[in-house]
């Protein structure tokens, strides 16, 4: 029984963590495109930073995932 619940707390923790860092990539690049749209001429700047807080908010569920 214990190994089974052990399993679904994992499984949980997994869940949780990737969510949170679907719902972060959304935000990004949801405030990346309103950015754009009101100064296109910094495009280029806010892309890479938009992929860079993309990239941090993965690093959640790779953490989630492994640790």
């Amino acid at each position: 029984m214990i190994p089974i619940i052990a399993e679904i707390t994992g499984s949980i923790q997994g869940a949780l963590g990737c969510l949170a860092a679907a719902i972060g990539v959304g935000m990004v690049g949801t405030k990346a495109v309103e950015a754009v749209g009101r100064n296109p001429g910094a495009s280029g700047k806010i892309l890479v930073q938009s992929i860079l807080g993309m990239a941090l908010a993965e690093a959640v569920a790779f953490y989630s995932l492994f640790l």
